[in-house]
């Protein structure tokens, strides 16, 4: 009887032992989670050349002013509507560049747009941009069907087509689209990447992003998020 007793006990303080370890460990992810909210940096960094090197700049500021921006563009979208500059004037917008006829990385790259569509649907200070980089394939009508096709909101996410050289140059010179860094590339050079970009109400770009992958997807919408906030003290 003794015995029993003593084994009983024993159990006990096993089962004890092993709740306060289950507590403690809950406990550290949740001051884990806790820190990672709380750390977040000031402002979301800028960028102007194709290494991706984040520069910190206080928005509003002189220096800020001179960064590297955007410039101005003209193209035609999915409804045969022009778009430019003017489109995007005093929004946010994500951008990338894909083709209709693809094959490879393009399907999955469109449902991760669709996804930030639906994530941002309510939201007007928001929008989207996608560049064909196959303009003499991608006509006005191929692009519409492709909306149509992949619940594109007509004026919540441009699909657009123009000059390929002006697109290309876009990407490359001024997007830095591409992670080829270094290696010279020219209009026959097939302009093809996974890499959405982040652009602020400002025309500068703030965030670059796999196109593919969902925890840069996630990022993606936490830094939209944050650039609003950044975006109403600033302006």
């Amino acid at each position: 009887m003794k015995q029993l007793l003593k084994r009983i006990k024993i159990a006990f303080v096993l089962i004890g032992c092993t709740l306060v370890c289950l507590s403690c460990k809950e406990q550290n992810k949740k001051e884990h989670f806790k820190t990672e909210e709380t750390s977040r940096v000031a402002y979301l960094p800028y960028y102007n050349e194709e290494s991706f090197t984040p520069r910190w700049i206080t928005p509003g500021t002189d220096e800020e002013q001179q960064f590297h921006k955007i410039p101005d563009f003209r193209f035609i979208n999915q409804l045969g509507d022009t778009v430019t500059q003017k489109t995007f004037e005093n929004k946010i917008y994500i951008t990338d560049f894909f083709f209709a006829s693809c094959p490879g990385i393009c399907p999955q790259m469109t449902g991760n747009m669709f996804k930030l569509q639906e994530e941002f649907k309510e939201d007007d200070d928001v929008l989207l941009l996608s560049h064909t980089v196959t303009p003499t394939r991608d006509s006005v009508s191929v692009l519409k069907n492709y909306a149509d096709k992949h619940g594109v909101i007509d004026d919540k996410w441009h699909l657009v087509t123009g000059d390929k050289l002006e697109i290309y140059n876009l990407g490359r010179t001024q997007y830095f689209v591409e992670n080829d860094l270094g290696e010279p590339k020219n209009i026959d050079d097939f302009l093809h990447t996974e890499n959405f970009l982040l652009i602020d109400k400002h025309k500068h770009i703030r965030g670059i992003y796999n196109g593919l992958n969902r925890a840069s997807m996630l990022q993606l919408i936490t830094d939209v998020k944050a650039l609003k906030k950044e975006n109403y003290k600033t302006l």
